[in-house]
């Protein structure tokens, strides 16, 4: 962690001009590492290179901080068991770029994996978290849902309110009697880019389910946004102050 901190240090020593400050605009940093050896053939790298790009962010979603319509994939996987789907590589990008395509296809801003057992997994590029009516966050958890430092940061801050969290499987079946029961009563998205995105509608290739609206989500990005710019008391001391 710490060269990863020095490296934000140093870029943002010569870039610094660079770090916008509008509403919902940020400097989107990407550490990266790639195999760097003189080499040819198959193994694990023994020496690899590492680099931190940025790049300055507007709002993730051109709408704004408006729910969001989920599409379904019910012909495509996004990782498989025993596979690399909780690491942040590359190729985990290349599996989800069809299915997304097929949702903007379906007039919907995104898409959801389920994995093998039917259970749901995560979206294209954000963890999903379900808010039941006693207040408890559920969000899914297993070996191929790639974590998310917002996801945690959020679940934090909704523990420090008192709500209880549990990360479990929750199943297609699970989702959608829940919300016609009324016993979900909130869905959300979460990821660096977007923070935190209401969840309007899932659909898939037979049904249309317009999610329940609340104001739990709004009300943790609003405290999680304070934070990170300095508005609101970082009790947790999630923030580095990187200039003098």
């Amino acid at each position: 962690m710490s060269y990863f901190i020095q490296s934000i240090r140093e870029l943002i020593a010569v870039d610094g001009a660079w770090v916008p400050g509008g509403d919902d605009q940020s400097l989107y940093l990407r550490p990266f590492m790639f195999a760097k050896e003189a080499f040819l053939g198959v193994r694990p790298a023994h020496k690899v290179a590492y680099y931190l790009i940025a790049s300055p962010s507007g709002a993730y979603f051109k709408g704004g901080v408006n729910p969001v319509s989920i599409w379904l994939s019910e012909d495509f996987a996004r990782a498989g068991k025993g596979g690399t789907g909780a690491a942040k590589t590359g190729g985990n990008y290349a599996a989800s770029l069809l299915p997304q395509a097929e949702a903007y296809e379906n007039e919907c801003d995104q898409v959801v994996f389920l994995d093998q057992d039917g259970n749901v997994e995560e979206l294209g590029g954000m963890n999903i978290v379900f808010v039941y009516k006693d207040g408890t966050l559920v969000t899914p958890q297993s070996d191929s849902i790639l974590e998310g430092i917002t996801r945690e940061s959020l679940l934090q801050l909704a523990r420090d309110r008192g709500h209880k969290i549990e990360g479990r499987n929750v199943s297609l079946q699970e989702w959608r009697e829940g919300v016609a029961s009324g016993d979900i009563v909130e869905v959300f998205a979460c990821g660096t880019a977007a923070v935190v995105t209401p969840i309007g509608v899932l659909k898939g290739k037979d049904f249309f389910d317009e999610q329940p609206a609340g104001t739990l989500a709004l009300s943790l990005r609003e405290e999680l946004t304070d934070i990170q710019y300095g508005r609101r008391e970082d009790r947790h001391n999630w923030l580095v102050r990187l200039d003098a």
